[in-house]
């Protein structure tokens, strides 16, 4: 590593760690060290070594809760992206990086390092950089897929890594307002559905229901596979059976979740890790029918547009794959897209609309009005395709809190959303 040098460390559990502590260690050798990231789910040694950002300087395609914090300390910066075309901006408009590094598997029989449950845009990194190194680690497990590893040709360095487990990532347990909005998901899936799930609370509670339900045939074609898919595998719901893409199996980019979690993807010819333009680019999502994608935010519009990344100018996530699974959901026959969110949240003793009558000022528009279908809180659901912007406001006032819904209802008539003839 030399000053001046991009690096990219890759996602989530396959980020190096024994190599960020060694290039840590080197500190006061380097200066202007960028490195660019997604999904850190440890801290990193090289933004914990330098807080005055003097020496290396992280770039995330998708915050974590550890990377969120470490942008409001100003150590961390946000790249704007479509998660499913991040390895085209490789091959097409990012000069090629000095330096790959990632965690692996062990070299196989056949001499390849197996990514693990970190596929998305590491071939498309590998093809251009300069130096690719390999960070081994037993812990990893050996996925299936579409070449999800890199040959010993490919690879330039191979260290040894600490040997840690990997980082696990538990569901978060459902509350009430997430299994309601859950309930009103589960009557719009029927047999043969196939899924998209992103992360957090309340996709997770509608995997849950579904284990309950007596609905056949699963599909998956998800950008992330989560431990409550895995789980309607186990049960033996997850088949397949009726996708037109990938017949029989799971297909996903990346995955996170507990130690059985990763045990389950060991080996498992049923699972496909795929890069994550073949999973998350819509043409590909709307190959298969019913397509039910499933994702959260955190502000709705009265007008249906979704934000879903950031808090007025406080970056929090990120775009990932949400617009692109609205739209394959959309192209997809008989496809259906859910963008969840509760009614209300409370902050510093104040409890707040989520339903609002124009976004918070700065607040980013994720999913764009003329692409939201369903939107569902805990008070109901509503589909906005084909409704007009007074139909779309009254919809969306149904979905609000009942403390606010008069509120709303009155902006929107100053505003002319709803013409005050309406009644």
């Amino acid at each position: 590593m030399k000053s001046g040098d991009w690096l990219d460390y890759g996602a989530a559990v396959g980020q190096p760690d024994a190599f960020d502590a060694a290039l840590a260690a080197r500190r006061d050798e380097l200066h202007d060290v960028r490195i660019r990231g997604c999904l850190a789910v440890r801290p990193r040694a090289v933004l914990e070594c330098d807080p005055g950002r003097r020496h290396f300087q992280w770039y995330s395609w998708h915050f974590s809760n550890y990377e969120r914090r470490k942008h409001d300390e100003g150590l961390c910066h946000y790249i704007p992206c479509n998660l499913g075309e991040i390895p085209d901006y490789y091959r097409r408009f990012i000069d090629p990086v000095d330096v790959l590094i990632l965690k692996a598997r062990p070299a196989d029989a056949q001499g390849v390092f197996n990514f693990g449950p970190t596929h998305l845009w590491l071939r498309a990194v590998a093809e251009r950089a300069r130096t690719v190194i390999v960070e081994t680690n037993e812990s990893v497990p050996h996925v299936e897929g579409e070449r999800p590893g890199l040959s010993v040709e490919e690879v330039d360095y191979v260290i040894e890594g600490d040997g840690a487990p990997l980082t696990e990532m538990p569901n978060a347990p459902p509350g009430e307002v997430d299994r309601a909005v859950a309930r009103h998901i589960i009557g719009e899936i029927g047999d043969g559905a196939c899924l998209q799930v992103g992360i957090g609370a309340m996709p997770n509670a509608v995997t849950s229901l579904l284990a309950e339900s007596g609905v056949r045939d699963l599909g998956v074609h998800s950008e992330m596979l989560t431990e409550g898919i895995i789980d309607l595998y186990l049960r033996g719901m997850v088949t397949g059976a009726r996708k037109s893409l990938d017949p029989g199996l799971l297909t996903c980019s990346f995955g996170l979740g507990t130690a059985r979690f990763y045990s389950a993807l060991h080996e498992n010819r049923d699972i496909s890790f795929q890069p994550v333009e073949r999973t998350n680019l819509p043409d590909r999502v709307m190959r298969n029918d019913n397509v039910v994608a499933i994702n959260n935010t955190t502000q709705v519009d009265l007008q249906g547009q979704a934000c879903s990344e950031s808090s007025g100018h406080r970056h929090i996530s990120g775009t990932g794959g949400q617009l692109q699974f609205v739209r394959g959901a959309y192209g997809s026959r008989g496809g259906k897209s859910f963008i969840c969110l509760s009614s209300t949240y409370e902050r510093k003793g104040v409890r707040r609309s989520r339903i609002v009558l124009e976004p918070t000022p700065g607040n980013i528009v994720t999913t764009p009005r003329s692409d939201m279908m369903y939107v569902v809180t805990e008070f109901g659901i509503a589909n906005l395709k084909g409704r007009s912007v007074c139909e779309r406001a009254q919809a969306m006032i149904g979905l609000a809190h009942p403390d606010f819904r008069e509120e709303l209802s009155a902006s929107a008539r100053e505003r002319g959303l709803i013409p005050k003839s309406v009644y």
